[in-house]
Order: structure tokens, then C-alpha cells, then sequence
């Protein structure tokens, strides 16, 4: 096992030639990123989560029903033992053979029992109003890490003059608003990736189950490599086009047509400039 993670952490493909581990370590006159701070992301990922239940229930909620968020899931089936066997062991969606088959067996017309199987279907199906705040929870933590970056980026000479991000790299001291910056997205991510094992199910949970991954992925190595002046600018343009994507949603659920085309419009543009066009080319 040492030798495996002896050649996975090899110097050579991590850090820049003549630089090893040992000259990244944190000393009295400057700190530098460190493995272990990444096991921070951990218990603040369960406090997100906690603070995300909270949110939804006293804040998002009583939000979502005084602009009038439908509460109320689709109708219920008729509760039917042989057809929820059916349903929940076979098929979700029987064939004309199986349809013939429970019509005999239960004395029901056939029409009843696709009625039946298509209201079962539609029960699994989250209310409006779970989706509106989850949608809302997004939307205020995005706002939230957006402003923050963009505060700490400020004040930063890298914001501007991208040259920076590599000055005197690896050598460039950790500050405790970047770690602050970094941990804190970090610890979203992890949330974001087994919350989604309870949140709305949707037809993109494989593809978004991948990208969280791969988030954690890019901000953990980037971290432990000392790469992170060029990943803040990363994590803010990514934040900016989230911000408006879930408030679009939200007036989605509200039934703000008009509003919401507005923000869906709004969403594509700040995508196309920042994510295709800024982080790409400069």
C-alpha cells in the first residue's frame, strides 16, 4: 500500500522540478496547503447538511406557500396490494399481455388498471414544493460563496492579472480567506453528493452524481498541489451561472412564466461568457 501511494504522490508528475512535499510544509513564518486540512470538509459537510434541513423547513417552506407554491403531490392510487406487488417487483410499466392478465384477476377493466399503474407512477413523483426548496437552498448557498469570492477576489492582485495565479508558485502562502473559500466549497460538494441519495430523483442523477465527483476531485488536488489563486477564479465563474439557473427554477415552481423565461435567458448568457468564454480564454 506505501509503495502504491509512494507512486501515486510522485513529486516528479505533482510538483514543478526541484520541489518536493517537504518544502510545502507549514512552518512558523508562512502556511501552506496541507492534506489533512481536507479532512475539515467532513464535519462541515454534515453541518451544511443540518443547516439545509433547517433552511428548507423554517425559511424555504414558508416562503414557497406565501407565493403560493402548489404543496400538494399528484393523486394518490387506490391502495391495491396485487397491483402494488406488481408495480414494485415486475414491472412499472406492464404490457397488454400482463394488463389482460390483472384484469381477469382482479375483475377490473383494463383502462382502470393503467389509470392505476400511471397514478403510481406520478406518486413517486416530488410536490413542487420539495423541488422549489431545494431549488431555493442552491440558490441562497451560490449566492452566498459568489459574494464571498468575489469579496475575497478583490483583494486580490491575481483577479486581474491571471499571471499572478503563478508567481512564485508552489511558494505561495496559504490565506486563511482562501482556505476559508475552499474548504467551505468543498464541504458543499460532499453534501451535494450523498444528499442526492435522498433529494428529488431525477433523469440526470448519474450524470450529476459523476460531476460531483469530479468537483471534489479538482478541488481536493488542486488544493493539495497549492494550485488554488487559479482555482478560486475557477469556483467563482462556476458559481455565477448556478445563481441564476436555480432562481429561474424557482420562478419555474411559482409559475412566473415570464420571469422565469427571463431568468433562463439570463442563465445562458452569463453561461456562454463565463464558462465558455472567460474561463477559456483568459
Amino acid at each position: 500500500m506505501a509503495g502504491i501511494l509512494a507512486w501515486f504522490w510522485n513529486e516528479r508528475f505533482w510538483l514543478p522540478h526541484n520541489v518536493t512535499w517537504a518544502d510545502l510544509q507549514s512552518t512558523e513564518e508562512a502556511a501552506f496547503p496541507q492534506a489533512e486540512d481536507l479532512y475539515l470538509a467532513f464535519p462541515l459537510a454534515f453541518c451544511i447538511f443540518m443547516i439545509r434541513l433547517l433552511f428548507e423547513r423554517f425559511i424555504a417552506k414558508p416562503c414557497a406557500l406565501g407565493l403560493k407554491v402548489q404543496a400538494n403531490g399528484p393523486q394518490k392510487a387506490q391502495p391495491n396490494a396485487i397491483l402494488e406487488k406488481v408495480f414494485t417487483a415486475i414491472t412499472k410499466h406492464p404490457d397488454e399481455k400482463r394488463l389482460e392478465g390483472l384484469s381477469k384477476q382482479l375483475d377490473w377493466d383494463v383502462r382502470s388498471i393503467q389509470r392505476w399503474f400511471r397514478q403510481r407512477r406520478n406518486q413517486e413523483k416530488p410536490s413542487t414544493l420539495r423541488k422549489f426548496c431545494e431549488s431555493m437552498w442552491r440558490f441562497t448557498f451560490y449566492l452566498y460563496i459568489f459574494t464571498y469570492g468575489v469579496r475575497f477576489l478583490k483583494k486580490t492582485p491575481w483577479l486581474w492579472n491571471t499571471r499572478q495565479c503563478w508567481s512564485g508558485y508552489p511558494y505561495q502562502p496559504l490565506m486563511p480567506d482562501l482556505h476559508y473559500y475552499y474548504i467551505v466549497e468543498l464541504s458543499f460538494y460532499w453534501s451535494l453528493m450523498f444528499s442526492q441519495f435522498i433529494d428529488v430523483k431525477r433523469k440526470d442523477f448519474g450524470i450529476m452524481f459523476t460531476h460531483h465527483i469530479v468537483t471534489v476531485t479538482l478541488i481536493t488536488f488542486s488544493y493539495v498541489t497549492n494550485l488554488t489563486r487559479v482555482g478560486t477564479l475557477i469556483l467563482c465563474l462556476h458559481d455565477a451561472a448556478d445563481i441564476v439557473l436555480e432562481a429561474a427554477k424557482m420562478a419555474n415552481y411559482c409559475k412566473c412564466q415570464k420571469l422565469s423565461d427571463l431568468l433562463f435567458l439570463t442563465f445562458a448568457v452569463v453561461f456562454i461568457v463565463t464558462r465558455l468564454g472567460i474561463y477559456p480564454l483568459w
